[in-house]
């Protein structure tokens, strides 16, 4: 026996059909009237892992359980805001300041004041080099013809650089006597960069090295640079300057909080006696200009111990902090376990169970209380539903006591459906031989 209620209504209207015509073969135009209330009345689904108001009534422990449920949806909110920062932080990792130490040297082959001159010798060749390595720690790494390699959590030379510029002797190599390497065109990145030539006379390399900032920085102007004492930086910390130099002075306008007032050393700047905050992103732009490239000099040496013409060149760079690998590790344990995964599990079983049995109960609690009238709004309540499953919940035995019922306009046609209808082997039905 099943509990009131508990067969599965169908929530599709029936179509109405008159009495004593069998379902096959028939079709009513009309749908006269509607499923009651009750019939197309929804069951709410209920959160796997929550406990209905009747059960936690019935079990007082479940508190508790209510109280972990809420504390784990607080620490899945807190895990997921994690979740979000960490993946902004690798998208934009923070920088640290390291010294990229930049090494210029030449080699040279089949020169003839270091070889005797040879009827088949090769041609007299020389390479120029430029190569560099982030320093750790500001240990002096080994010889620079022997650099080794860069670590690889680090960028590659070529990407702290925008464009190089190589400028050889115009008279010594009429063509091709500058070479330009830009990073828009050659974004992959190199260890270093390299030029070979023919020749035997020594000359000096003029090398222009520009910057690759990410993200931009600005050389600040003399005024505004003797305000802040910032020589070299990016526009939001430039502006970021500016207001803890206006906090710090207590320069900010009292009647009108968006703007600040400006000493002697912010009017060389603005020019202004008071600035709103919102234009001084677009009044320093003035003051702001692109950072100098570097300007190095390599004399070509054809003699001597090679590598020859050694230099090296300390410059300071912003290098992506090495924590890729382990945000990456900490946003993979962030997902959910196998094991987590199999404990909802088996709550969500404990609570599916927990609801059968509280079913049961109220099943036999009810009979318990009061049996005849359990049983007769079973058997009403089973009468409905197997009205539903056999599509008579839309008839009135009432009205069909009366003529005026088979007086409707789908008679006519029901009878002539019921007349012509195919008859079935052996059967009795009209129409049949």
């Amino acid at each position: 026996m099943s509990t009131p209620g508990s067969a599965k209504r169908i929530l599709q209207k029936p179509p109405v059909r008159p009495p004593g015509v069998p379902m096959t073969n028939t079709m009513s135009p009309l749908r006269t009237m509607e499923l009651t209330p009750a019939a197309r009345r929804k069951k709410q689904k209920l959160p796997e892992k929550q406990l209905q108001d009747r059960v936690a009534a019935i079990l007082p422990e479940s508190a508790l359980y209510t109280q972990l449920l809420e504390f784990e949806a607080r620490v899945d909110a807190a895990l997921a805001r994690k979740k979000v920062d960490i993946q902004e932080a690798l998208k934009n990792p923070p920088c640290v300041q390291k010294t990229l130490r930049i090494y210029v040297f030449n080699t040279f082959a089949n020169q003839i004041k270091t070889i005797p001159k040879k009827p088949n010798a090769e041609p007299p060749m020389w390479t120029l080099k430029i190569i560099g390595r982030i320093l750790e720690d500001g240990v002096d790494p080994d010889q620079p013809g022997f650099v080794q390699k860069t670590n690889p959590l680090y960028p590659k030379f070529s990407s702290f650089f925008k464009k190089v510029t190589i400028s050889l002797d115009q008279r010594l190599y009429p063509e091709n006597h500058i070479i330009i390497w830009e990073h828009a065109r050659s974004p992959a990145p190199h260890e270093g960069f390299e030029v070979k030539r023919k020749g035997d006379k020594e000359f000096t390399v003029n090398i222009r090295l520009e910057m690759n900032y990410v993200p931009e920085k600005f050389k600040l102007s003399s005024a505004l640079m003797e305000v802040l004492g910032i020589e070299v930086d990016t526009r939001p910390r430039i502006i970021a300057a500016i207001w803890h130099y206006v906090k710090a002075r207590k320069l900010q306008n009292p009647n009108d909080p968006s703007f600040f007032n400006c000493d002697a050393q912010l009017q060389k700047v603005f020019g202004e006696d008071k600035v709103k905050f919102t234009m001084v992103s677009q009044k320093i732009s003035q003051h702001l200009a692109s950072p100098p490239p570097i300007h190095l000099e390599h004399k070509i040496k054809l003699s001597g111990n090679g590598p020859v013409g050694t230099a090296c060149y300390d410059v300071l760079v912003d290098v992506p902090f090495p924590i890729q690998r382990e945000l990456s590790a900490l946003l993979a344990n962030a997902e959910k376990s196998k094991e987590i995964d199999a404990c909802d599990e088996a709550i969500c079983a404990a609570i599916r169970k927990i609801h059968e049995h509280r079913r049961r109960r109220a099943f036999f609690l009810g009979f318990s209380q009061s049996p005849v009238e359990f049983i007769n709004a079973l058997i009403e309540s089973q009468s409905r539903d197997l009205k539903l499953v056999a599509g008579e919940a839309s008839r009135s035995v009432e009205r069909e006591r009366r003529s005026d019922f088979f007086n409707q306009p789908w008679v006519e046609d029901a009878v002539i459906r019921y007349l012509n209808r195919k008859p079935a082997a052996g059967s009795d039905a009209p129409g049949s031989t």
